[in-house]
């Protein structure tokens, strides 16, 4: 009897344990979710802010920027710094599939003349469902603004999109 009363202690410690470390781990993830959340949170907003500004081909300012200068400078203020051009920016962090984008990811076009060569970039801000993603970038016509990945004109142009946290 004296056998089994120690295997069962034993058995008993062991799934306690593993119940305790089950619980760790699960508010581990929680908490990362959380500062993730937090930090796309930001991201959006410092985007958004610079809403309205001009269009200005190597341009990094509120008086004038282009679409990586905007995804450069709302970066910045999480502590996450990106290369300077889109094309260098799309090497960075890993692939996403257009059904499964986020806010925080960024999405990266080819241009009418030339399809594969990647030339605007731009920083999802809302999934509202499969077919409205919105993204906010510098556009040559509107200036700093939001559209819909899965609009006609850009659904053509898409070339991919990666999560750079």
């Amino acid at each position: 009897m004296r056998k089994n009363e120690i295997i069962n202690s034993y058995f008993y410690t062991i799934i306690c344990f593993c119940f305790i470390c089950l619980v760790a781990s699960s508010c581990a993830s929680r908490k990362k979710a959380n500062i993730r959340q937090q930090k796309v949170n930001t991201l959006v907003k410092t985007a958004r802010s610079y809403t309205g500004t001009p269009y200005r081909y190597g341009g990094t300012s509120r008086n004038g920027m282009d679409c990586s200068a905007l995804l450069v400078n709302s970066f910045d203020i999480i502590g996450i710094n990106l290369p300077r051009t889109s094309k260098e920016q799309s090497e960075q962090g890993q692939k996403v599939k257009l059904k499964d984008l986020q806010p925080g990811d960024l999405v990266f076009f080819g241009s009418k003349k030339n399809k594969r060569r990647i030339s605007h970039a731009g920083l999802v801000t809302e999934v509202v469902n499969d077919d409205h993603v919105k993204f906010i970038h510098a556009t040559t016509s509107l200036g700093v603004t939001e559209s819909n990945v899965h609009s006609k004109y850009y659904k053509k142009l898409f070339r991919e999109a990666r999560r750079i946290f």
